[in-house]
């Protein structure tokens, strides 16, 4: 494919490419480029927010060039400082590699698998010495570490930054080195640690690395970034009414985004939905009602992502329980509601539980749940509802 032609598909939804010139220079050598994808697995679940970066991946790799998917399993047990107002908690080895473990499938159901590399940077990182980390750390400022938002502002509150969280943008980036990536991808949160790699390649004699920054994907809140942390998440393994009924709930002024960000919709149709909304000439539930469609349609089947409409139908016009909803099944014939939600996956924390139900957002069997201490007996089968989208159905053995 022509290089122009290459750039044009390359630059779509991407939010930055450092330089465009550097990787036009890259393509013309007509030659497979290795685009590195760094990851911590922090936990077992990919969800629609991670596919923005994996999508891209894909598509390059369409274009005949390869994805080297660098597993921390070295970094991972320093912690990605990134974004955060506090230390964040180390992983241990095991950790990592329980949850690669399911990782790894859930990639390559994106990723072309005759096209993508799976390493871990325990290979090169775990064997430095400390001659060589020092010789390493001769080549990056303090000051220049320090200019990081993150770190900068935790500095001015007075809470502490610790020295390994200081070294993991020079880990990252020496990942770049080792494998002698062509490009990197990244949120746009991790742009600092993306241009630390592209300055060590320049210091260890190597061209430098592309740098190719994607848009930050908000949640089914409509404010934060998607996180399993933050419970507004939408698993690509979640069942088809599940992962439906979450798509529905995300606010309006989102639909064309997650339409760009996460579907394979054609354009011109994104761009026929987009002035539809801004013209007013169609209800956004409708829109937002195809784009759920075609998400569960990607990760399960067109089958499923109709079955899963019929009964989104079916339920909120009505006002009905759906027919198929997943079930849990308890060891116990009493639970606290709290830990209910939390053991059945319903809720991720129990903090997110508790504030769920101060809102008013749990029912029991159609009735709203306002105590945080109510016990549940679970003798005969309950039907939990929490938001306006989840149902679960809760049984004890």
């Amino acid at each position: 494919m022509e290089v122009e032609k290459q750039l044009q598909i390359i630059k779509s939804n991407v939010a930055e490419i450092i330089s465009e010139e550097e990787l036009v220079k890259k393509l013309k050598k007509k030659r497979h480029l290795r685009i590195k994808l760094g990851i911590d697995p922090s936990g077992s679940e990919i969800h629609l927010g991670f596919s923005v970066v994996l999508r891209k991946l894909r598509q390059l790799q369409d274009l005949g060039h390869t994805a080297v998917i660098i597993v921390g399993d070295f970094t991972g047990m320093i912690g990605d400082p990134t974004g955060l107002s506090k230390t964040r908690p180390k992983l241990s080895r095991e950790q990592i590699k329980k949850n690669m473990a399911k990782y790894k499938e859930q990639i390559l159901r994106i990723l072309n698998p005759e096209h993508t590399e799976f390493t871990y940077n325990s290979e090169w990182l775990g064997s430095l010495t400390m001659f060589d980390f020092i010789e390493l750390a001769s080549k990056y400022t303090v000051a220049r570490i320090l200019e990081r938002d993150d770190f900068s502002q935790r500095l001015k509150q007075g809470i502490p930054v610790y020295m390994h969280e200081i070294i993991y943008p020079l880990c990252q980036g020496y990942d770049s080195v080792a494998i002698k990536a062509d490009i990197e991808l990244g949120g746009t949160d991790q742009k600092f640690n993306l241009l630390v790699g592209r300055e060590l390649m320049r210091e260890f004699n190597l061209e430098p690395q592309v740098v190719m920054t994607l848009p930050i994907l908000e949640g089914t809140d409509g404010v934060r970034k998607m996180s399993k942390s933050f419970g507004n998440y939408i698993g690509i393994t979640e069942p088809p009414a599940e992962m439906f009924g979450k798509i529905m709930s995300i606010p309006d002024e989102l639909i064309i985004k997650y339409f760009e960000l996460t579907t394979d919709a054609f354009p011109h149709r994104i761009e026929e939905y987009r002035t539809a909304l801004r013209e007013g000439s169609i209800n956004p539930r409708d829109v937002k009602f195809e784009l759920a469609k075609t998400i569960v349609r990607m990760y399960h089947s067109a089958r499923a992502a109709q079955k899963a409409a019929d009964d989104f139908e079916r339920t909120f016009k009505k006002k009905g329980v759906p027919k198929h909803i997943k079930e849990y099944i308890s060891k116990k014939k009493e639970m606290g509601i709290v830990d209910l939600l939390v053991e059945s996956g319903l809720m991720h924390s129990r903090s997110e539980a508790k504030r769920k139900i101060r809102e008013g957002a749990i029912d029991i069997d159609g009735k709203s749940v306002k105590d945080i201490g109510l016990k549940i007996k679970l003798q005969k089968p309950i039907i939990i509802k929490a938001g306006k989208h989840r149902f679960l159905k809760v049984k004890s053995r």
